[in-house]
């Protein structure tokens, strides 16, 4: 029963959880853009021209956020030293993660590469162990399951797998990494301020690669302004700020459960946009990843919502 003592918190919950679905929806919508972007620039073009916008648009944020108390400007040397190893190590990370995935959604569905990218949260586990930190059972089961959903959504009956899922696969164990630096740089520097450094050095990257690996051309740019704007402006700023203020009313397993959905939101738009099809043996691996993703939370969202103490 929702008191006139406990409504105020109810309400930020509430509040907070639909932020966090406003940004799980567009983040599933960016997977469309992602593959529609790629008929006109290559992907180390598409990721720098979001990237850079991502970062111009946190700017601007920043201002509100710290009016709202949220982040905080560095103070002394040293916070500064921290925040710029921080930003640049998520950078690498991120432009390495983004680039397979951008790379892999060329010749793999955008509802694929939403399933796939989603096994980041079964992932940062299993990298805890071989940093000494034993996994448990129900980790082990999601593992499991985890296999046999990918098996079944990118293996075919030919027993072949898709050089674009092989790609996607890979982003999803380089975003793993990028959690596993955010989860450490996250207490000691402003989130915000390193997210909008790793934007630049993520863009500044995909430049360099751009400039080497494709021919980036201001018309090519100019047809693909929709998906790119998406991409950087809401998928990178609007996305993440609402992330930040919605994390903050809410507790964090019930947070990565809801952003999750971003799987589902890039499958159904896939469906819905692009004619995209899934077979029922892709299904069942849809639903088997989503079930490990779910699974690996279990315990934690359990204990958030009264279950287990």
């Amino acid at each position: 029963m929702i008191t006139e003592e406990n409504k105020a918190p109810h309400q930020n919950r509430l509040r907070g959880n639909i932020m966090l679905m406003i940004t799980a929806f567009i983040w599933g919508l960016a997977f469309i853009a992602q593959s529609v972007g790629m008929d006109y620039v290559g992907p180390f073009t598409f990721n720098f021209a979001r990237f850079v916008i991502g970062g111009l648009i946190l700017i601007p944020s920043l201002f509100f956020l710290d009016k709202m108390g949220i982040t905080r400007a560095p103070e002394g040397r040293a916070q500064y030293k921290k925040l710029a190893a921080g930003g640049i190590s998520c950078g690498v990370l991120l432009f390495i993660a983004s680039s397979a995935q951008q790379i892999g959604i060329m010749t793999t569905s955008a509802g694929k590469t939403g399933f796939i990218t989603a096994l980041y949260i079964v992932l940062v586990p299993v990298i805890g162990l071989f940093m000494g930190n034993r996994p448990s059972a129900r980790i082990s089961v999601s593992v499991l399951i985890a296999m046999a959903g990918m098996y079944l959504l990118c293996v075919d009956e030919a027993f072949v797998i898709n050089r674009g899922d092989i790609f996607v696969l890979a982003s999803a164990l380089f975003f793993a990494f990028h959690i596993v630096v955010i989860d450490y740089f996250a207490p000691r520097v402003d989130c915000v301020r390193m997210s909008c450094i790793q934007f630049f050095v993520a863009g500044a990257l995909s430049a360099a690669m751009m400039f080497i690996f494709e021919k980036p051309d201001v018309y090519s740019l100019w047809n693909s302004r929709i998906p790119v704007l998406y991409a950087g402006v809401f998928s990178s700023g609007v996305a993440y700020t609402l992330q930040i203020v919605g994390q903050r009313e809410t507790k964090p397993v019930i947070a990565s459960l809801i952003l999750s959905f971003e799987s589902v939101f890039a499958a159904v738009a896939g469906v819905i946009i692009l004619n995209e099809s899934f077979t029922y043996r892709e299904l069942a691996g849809c639903a088997l990843m989503f079930i490990a993703v779910l699974t690996a939370q279990l315990k934690d969202l359990r204990k958030d919502i009264g279950f287990e103490k």
